[in-house]
């Protein structure tokens, strides 16, 4: 005989309609902006785990996660992790996966935990790009994203975004 499965899954309910809508032009708004700057500047101002920043700035906007504090500071602690190690060390499967639990343990002291910029080291030790890579795409993109979803989370619910910025 079979266990009988319980009714319901446990999941939470999915969102309002309204706040999925204002979700998805949040991202796409902070995504095509970052992209739009790298065209027209030349600069790199979009790296690929803004995305996932996204996720948590406007499908999450409660979560500590998803605060500034928490975007910014931890895609610039966890990419200066990432520098400093490939600068010190280099560039070895075992430089990588230090540099991306040095990030962790760095993100954890300075409250700035922020899961999307735990790609950071990875992205520094594939690319190898120089110090100037925490201004721009890092820096400028992390801002953009802070500053859209300072907009969009507040249109949808006034006074509710950011829970703190420090």
């Amino acid at each position: 005989m079979l266990p009988r499965l319980p009714l319901s899954s446990g999941a939470p309910p999915a969102p309002p309609l309204r706040f999925t809508s204002i979700s998805l032009l949040g991202a796409f708004l902070a995504i095509a902006l970052t992209a739009w700057l790298s065209q027209v500047s030349g600069a790199a101002w979009l790296m690929a785990p803004f995305g996932a920043s996204c996720v948590l700035a406007f499908g999450l906007p409660d979560s500590p996660l998803a605060q500034p504090r928490s975007i910014i500071g931890g895609h610039l602690v966890t990419t200066l992790v990432g520098l400093v190690v490939l600068q010190f060390i280099g560039d070895f499967w075992w430089s990588e996966a230090l540099a991306v639990g040095l990030a962790l343990a760095v993100m954890q002291q300075t409250r700035t935990v922020h899961a999307p910029a735990g790609a950071n080291p990875l992205l520094v030790m594939a690319t190898h790009p120089g110090f100037g890579f925490l201004l721009t795409p890092v820096l400028a993109g992390a801002l953009v994203i802070v500053g859209v979803a300072y907009g969009m989370n507040n249109l949808r619910d006034r006074g509710s975004y950011p829970r703190y910025w420090i």
